[in-house]
């Protein structure tokens, strides 16, 4: 099946395609999108056209399922044997795969590398021996925790895994990733990249649907604007340690991670954003907005937007989470 969606785009490697030349060996990175492991590929010799490979991998669906590492091809690889390889992972390790999900806080990703044999302590070990990347942080700002910079992708670990590895990984996939992103109009707006990390976990956890991130973006940029606490409840399940829902009395805990009392950012990002939640939170919609309310039971999150605070009321009288 994988073959015929090559072919399907109209033969644009060539036809008849070159036979298979040389091995080359191919560093993909963690966090790399599909686009830029065809990129890779084409720099190497290993396909001849990226857009058609681009194009293979999305008539597929298995353009989040290509997995990073280091790969032994041949030039002009044949569009089969590429693709099985890389959603198998590297051939020549006993690696194994750990998926970090968007949104993941430093808790569930410990909860998740358990299963690849990296035990808590291991983790918090290895936790303390990096830092961000130099440069991140602006003049006497601080990170008290490495909360923000664990690029969330799927990497694989060694046999016996190595928690300082990993997140090395994380740290670099997250410093190359983030130097794709503008941050001007942040700054324009006095706001550090750290400033914006914080902004894109805020979003991270409070939308699920890649159409609102932009614009949760842009009503945080308001309400800071304007002088007005953030109300972000994610904040506080942050504050708890889980994601559990909040109670009345978690709504009311003295915390600088309660963004109904506490005005401007939160004192750290809340979790690990993707590449996608920095942009919006670097470069967001232009709104009006200053107030969102939660759609009950919507799978992907999303809200109910509005400048005037009566219509919130008004809507909010109308749809009672209860």
């Amino acid at each position: 099946m994988l073959g015929l969606a090559w072919w399907g785009i109209g033969q644009v490697v060539s036809d008849p395609p070159p036979p298979p030349g040389a091995p080359v060996e191919v560093v993909i990175p963690p966090g790399a999108t599909g686009a830029e492991i065809a990129g890779i590929l084409a720099e190497a010799g290993v396909v001849a056209d990226p857009e058609a490979f681009v194009e293979g991998i999305a008539a597929d669906g298995i353009a989040a399922d290509l997995r990073p590492g280091t790969y032994v091809f041949r030039s002009n690889e044949e569009y089969n044997r590429l693709v099985d390889q890389l959603v198998a992972g590297p051939a020549d390790s006993a690696d194994t795969r750990v998926v970090i999900p968007e949104g993941y806080a430093i808790w569930d990703i410990r909860d998740e590398v358990a299963g690849v044999d990296i035990t808590a302590e291991q983790f918090d070990a290895a936790l303390a021996e990096h830092a961000p990347p130099t440069g991140f942080l602006a003049d006497g700002e601080e990170a008290p925790s490495l909360e923000g910079f664990l690029f969330p992708a799927t990497y694989d670990v060694g046999q016996p895994a190595d928690a300082g590895q990993l997140i090395a990984e994380q740290l670099a996939a997250f410093e190359a990733n983030v130097a794709k992103v503008d941050m001007s109009y942040a700054a324009s707006r006095n706001l550090t990249p750290y400033d914006v990390l914080k902004i894109a976990s805020l979003v991270e956890r409070e939308t699920a649907d890649p159409a609102e991130r932009r614009i949760v973006a842009g009503l945080i940029y308001n309400r800071l604007k304007a002088g007005m606490t953030l109300g972000i409840d994610s904040a506080n399940q942050y504050a708890n340690g889980s994601w559990r829902e909040l109670t009345a009395a978690d709504l009311e805990q003295d915390s600088p991670y309660n963004l109904r009392l506490e005005h401007g950012l939160p004192p750290t990002p809340i979790a690990n954003p993707g590449l996608a939640a920095i942009k919006a939170a670097a470069n967001p919609a232009k709104v009006d907005y200053l107030y969102m309310y939660a759609i009950k039971d919507d799978p992907r999150r999303r809200h109910f937007f509005t400048a005037d605070y009566d219509v919130f009321l008004r809507y909010q009288k109308e749809n009672p989470y209860s």
